[in-house]
């Protein structure tokens, strides 16, 4: 016989059974029996539906945790082969013969060797080291200096993230033109002083051979420090108001509460900036390129450039 859940009509059906058991006593045995097998039944109908929850739970967690893999797979494909995989293939290629087009006679580090040997590949590398430090380290300042300021909840709020954020929109072929322009001393900001009636003033950093590279850390920096205000305001928000409010009762000052709390404990966020931005700073070759063309003559090259002939006009 099917097994019954209380309730069910046929289940009704047993206990009136039973009941006319019970009145004979003659039939006590037969009474105790089906009473027994009863709870036995009634017993493994909700063990039977516990292991099947517990199953079909099984079974939900597996696919729960599947679906994450399904989605990302293809992308950690693309990924692999078209990143990772190129440039594996670029590193083969560096002990190859290759010029233009591909070429498999392999040579070693002959290559690297002679890449080390260049004089312009040492002063492009002190350059970038200039460069870099110089931009992460201000970029974290003006970063860190604008989250704090809109983190005191002032007016307008609203209005100047998206103004701090918009260089981040522009690529550094556009940051060093429009920084080119403004930067050179014939239509940019030195000739719009002179007409002002400054005639004294003077900035020509961008055809000095010691300040070209300033400009270029001028340059970046306004492109990226918003999007590193942008990371620190995400930080910032992040800390636990409980614990602003408990070093405030103790009488600790803003500034002390700044120093010795919240910044501390946004060592991953910084992290992930000086992350961020050592990988710009590598790719600054576009901007170069853009802003001083490498110049003057190779002072102001970056690795990049240095690897990559280019030809000056005298040999066009």
């Amino acid at each position: 016989m099917p097994i019954c859940p209380p309730h069910h009509p046929r289940r009704v059906s047993w206990d009136i059974e039973l009941f006319r058991l019970k009145r004979n006593r003659r039939n006590r045995s037969n009474y105790l029996f089906c009473r027994i097998f009863q709870r036995k039944t009634v017993s493994h109908f909700w063990l039977e539906n516990a292991l099947d929850k517990v199953a079909h739970m099984q079974r939900n967690n597996r696919l729960q945790a599947l679906v994450p893999k399904l989605v990302l797979g293809p992308s950690f494909l693309i990924v692999l082969v078209f990143v990772y995989g190129f440039i594996i293939y670029t590193g083969v290629l560096s002990l190859t013969n290759s010029r233009m087009l591909p070429s498999y006679g392999f040579v070693g580090l002959t290559n690297y060797t002679k890449l080390w040997t260049l004089p312009h590949w040492w002063r492009a590398i002190t350059n970038l080291a200039i460069f870099a430090s110089l931009y992460i380290i201000i970029c974290s300042v003006i970063g860190l200096f604008l989250a704090i300021l809109l983190d005191q909840k002032i007016r307008g709020e609203g209005i100047l993230r998206p103004i701090y954020l918009y260089p981040m929109a522009l690529s550094f072929i556009v940051t060093g033109t429009a920084w080119k322009w403004f930067l050179d001393p014939g239509i940019g900001l030195e000739h719009t002083m002179h007409l002002w009636g400054w005639e004294s003033f003077s900035f020509n950093w961008i055809k000095s051979n010691t300040m070209a590279i300033y400009c270029l850390v001028i340059a970046a920096v306004w492109q990226s420090s918003g999007f590193v205000m942008a990371m620190f305001l995400a930080g910032l928000r992040g800390v636990d108001n409980e614990i602003n409010k408990a070093a405030q009762i103790d009488g600790a000052s803003t500034g002390t509460i700044y120093r010795r709390i919240i910044i501390p404990l946004m060592r991953p966020v910084f992290l992930s900036a000086f992350v961020v931005l050592a990988h710009l700073a590598i790719k600054a070759y576009d901007l170069v390129i853009a802003l001083t063309g490498g110049g003057p003559g190779r002072r102001r090259n970056c690795p990049q450039p240095s690897c990559i002939p280019i030809p000056s006009p005298a040999t066009r």
